[in-house]
């Protein structure tokens, strides 16, 4: 009979990578019991195995990047906790009111240091614009300028930014353009700091979930906020976006996504880093603003994600030394875990970066697409 070791030493080898091999992108598998654990436990295990040292890898990045590309995590058996989660995405709204809150006590309220330490000086935590960028700094830069110009941004106008961070884009605007902006978030962490950044500003930050927003303005905005609303909500997301626009005003939506129809995200993703979110797809997002909005541009730049989480990456690894007292070896396993993966999954063009512009269908004239 063929050993488990085996079996996972030839699926390996598919992809190029070698168990124990001295390549960077190579396994090395430090607990025998890994691959009863990955039987056992499917692609959560496989994580959680990381994060309790049972493998490690150089380079943690191109290791998953050959796994996904070969599409090698398909072949993953999927435990009853993976099973069930399924189920439940499919049969259940992961992303009410009530629920909505969780990915802020899980990811955002972690730490305003660790995403300080992390970040650019912007903290932008979302894809940089790298065409002509030569470092994390160029990069967000020119996203933010990217963006602005999209929005056709006017001194004077107003602004909501649903999902707004650490306050870094409304406090762009404001200085560059002179607009007023109501920035949102269910985040208490990132609102504090968000106000501490923004003071004297013309900008409101508030602590409220989009759902509950009814007010009019000349530019609505979403930055890295979609991909917590869930498919059962994407309607009422752009309902919500049409009932807070002018009519004469632009929406803009800055978002990863899938090249699948999806219910929910990678389960270890859920459990540990982004609870209760998925990654919608273009179909299920030009059905959610039909008869809502007139599509006028939609630009896709995911490669540039791969840069921007490898530069997160170098800087929380050379950070950690001055904020581990907060957090344990655990916790740096994750993290790690979760950004080379993450990198891989844009590397290998299984997830994408969008940036959709979007308008009533009763305004009139022609938009101008910007690059």
């Amino acid at each position: 009979m063929i050993s488990l070791e085996k079996i996972f030493s030839k699926a390996f080898a598919t992809v190029d990578v070698t168990v124990n091999g001295n390549r960077p992108w190579d396994i090395q598998v430090h607990n025998p019991k890994l691959y009863n654990r990955i039987i056992a436990g499917g692609s959560i295990a496989f994580g959680e195995a990381y994060m309790d040292g049972w493998w490690d890898c150089e380079a943690v990045d191109e290791f998953m990047h050959r796994v996904l590309y070969h599409r090698l995590d398909k072949r993953l058996p999927r435990d009853i906790f993976t099973a069930f989660y399924f189920l439940n995405a499919k049969f259940k709204n992961r992303q009410t009111l009530g629920r909505a809150k969780e990915v802020a006590y899980k990811h955002y309220d972690i730490g305003n240091e660790l995403f300080e330490k992390m970040l650019d000086s912007q903290m932008q935590y979302s894809c940089g614009y790298w065409e002509k960028a030569n470092n994390l700094e160029e990069a967000q830069e020119a996203k933010l300028d990217l963006i602005c110009r999209k929005l056709k941004l006017e001194k004077g106008m107003t602004l909501l930014e649903i999902g707004c961070g650490w306050g870094g884009f409304a406090k762009y605007v404001s200085q560059k353009y002179g607009v007023s902006v109501v920035g949102i978030t269910i985040s208490e962490q990132q609102a504090i700091l968000a106000r501490k950044q923004n003071e004297g500003l013309p900008i409101e930050i508030r602590v409220q979930d989009y759902r509950d927003v009814n007010e009019k303005f000349d530019r609505v905005v979403s930055i890295a906020m979609l991909e917590a609303v869930g498919y059962r909500n994407f309607r009422e997301y752009m309902e919500v976006a049409a009932r807070n626009l002018k009519d004469d005003g632009i929406f803009f939506i800055h978002t990863i996504g899938g090249n699948y129809d999806a219910k929910t995200t990678d389960p270890w993703i859920d459990k540990y880093i982004f609870p209760n979110g998925m990654l919608p797809s273009a179909s299920q997002l030009s059905k959610a603003w039909q008869g809502l909005f007139v599509l006028e541009d939609w630009h896709n730049f995911g490669t540039y994600y791969d840069p921007t989480l490898m530069a997160w990456l170098k800087n929380f690894e050379e950070s950690w030394d001055s904020i581990k007292a907060d957090y344990d070896e655990h916790f740096y396993r994750m993290f790690r875990y979760f950004l080379c993966s993450s990198a891989a999954s844009f590397r290998s063009r299984k997830n994408h970066l969008w940036h959709i512009v979007l308008t009533k269908p009763v305004r009139l004239g022609m938009y101008e697409s910007v690059r």
